[in-house]
């Protein structure tokens, strides 16, 4: 798949191109489903998939006390958006510029100059150009002037839920379910539904990060964690989780070579809160591999780019009346994490 950070980088002349316009935070089942689609359409006509998205949300530019924490990096976003089969997608840079085209010029620079545009397909509440002006019927009128076809992406119904390809706007459908969306996740997340969430994404979510120092506490305690820093994507609720560490410096590494670093997919137990046995006022999301004592011992993340996996919750976040009665708890919260992550085997 193409990648493209800017219009400039488009090759010339490209298309004809079947053309998907949005933001994709996520990448969930409703995503995956649309964007499918609009391959098989491209497919058929003998053109170009590609996707328009873009960096930074707009509302982070926009209205940034509104901006929703985002679901995925837009490194992760880009990998889930080619296992969708799209040929190209292109991100463009959200700047106060940017905003202020007309929908016009946002149509005649990206979707006919640079993309050459046969089909564009986009959401009934799609939005784009100064001010939100462009719509679904702006674009199917500035289509008629262009020469190309403008097609609603509709929402898809399936297991007793709608799966959509909206940022949380108008989440009922039509049958009064309420259709998968971005915005839907991050309720799901925030609430500690981690699995609620997996079954929405197609995968559990996941947070990335590079591992830091912290307090060094659960190394005393036998519990040796992977703290997160830099975490640029939506923490799930406070409470301690089954999931997955999964080592993304190992990505382009050997199974040979990952194993004689102690692996690229741990089983982990999270803990996602202040840590309120020890009076803890940081919020931290920390990850214990699931590799027994001596493994852990040698196992030196620091430094590492990471992605933990959040599986499911195991239960809330709890004050304990001593570090005695917190260890039986961590004790017991490991063996039921190795039993709920044994139905739940690892996602790429």
């Amino acid at each position: 798949m193409q990648r493209w950070s800017g219009l400039e980088e488009v090759p010339a002349g490209f298309g004809p191109s079947v053309v998907a316009l949005g933001n994709f935070d996520g990448v969930h089942r409703g995503h995956a489903s649309v964007l499918r689609a609009v391959v098989a359409r491209a497919r058929a006509r003998g053109a170009q998939a590609v996707a328009v998205t873009f960096e930074p949300h707009p509302l982070a530019v926009l209205r940034p006390q509104a901006a929703p924490p985002l679901l995925t990096t837009l490194r992760r976003k880009l990998e889930l958006l080619e296992r969708t089969g799209l040929d190209a997608v292109l991100v463009l840079p959200f700047t106060p510029e940017l905003a202020s085209w007309s929908p016009e010029r946002f149509v005649a620079d990206v979707m006919v100059g640079a993309l050459g545009a046969d089909v564009v397909c986009a959401g009934r509440d799609a939005r784009f150009g100064k001010n939100g002006a462009g719509s679904l019927d702006v674009l199917r009128q500035l289509g008629a002037e262009h020469g190309f076809e403008t097609v609603a992406l509709e929402d898809v119904h399936g297991e007793g839920h709608g799966e959509g390809h909206g940022e949380g706007h108008g989440e009922q459908d039509d049958d009064g379910g309420r259709r998968w969306s971005s915005s839907w996740v991050r309720e799901l997340l925030e609430a500690g539904d981690a699995a609620g969430a997996a079954e929405q994404l197609g995968r559990p979510h996941r947070v990335e990060g590079v591992v830091v120092h912290g307090d060094h506490r659960g190394r005393e305690l036998g519990y040796p964690t992977a703290n997160l820093g830099q975490v640029g994507v939506l923490i799930p609720g406070d409470g301690v989780y089954a999931g997955w560490l999964v080592r993304l410096d190992l990505a382009g590494a050997t199974d040979a070579e990952a194993a004689t670093r102690g692996g690229r997919v741990l089983p982990a137990a999270i803990s996602i809160g202040t840590n309120p046995t020890f009076d803890g006022l940081e919020r931290r999301l920390e990850a214990h591999a699931l590799v027994g004592s001596e493994a852990s011992a040698k196992l030196d993340l620091y430094g590492e780019r990471v992605g933990v996996d959040v599986v499911e919750l195991l239960r809330p976040t709890l004050r304990f009346d001593s570090v005695d009665a917190l260890v039986e708890q961590m004790d017991a919260d490991v063996v039921r994490c190795r039993q709920v992550l044994a139905a739940h085997p690892a996602q790429d």
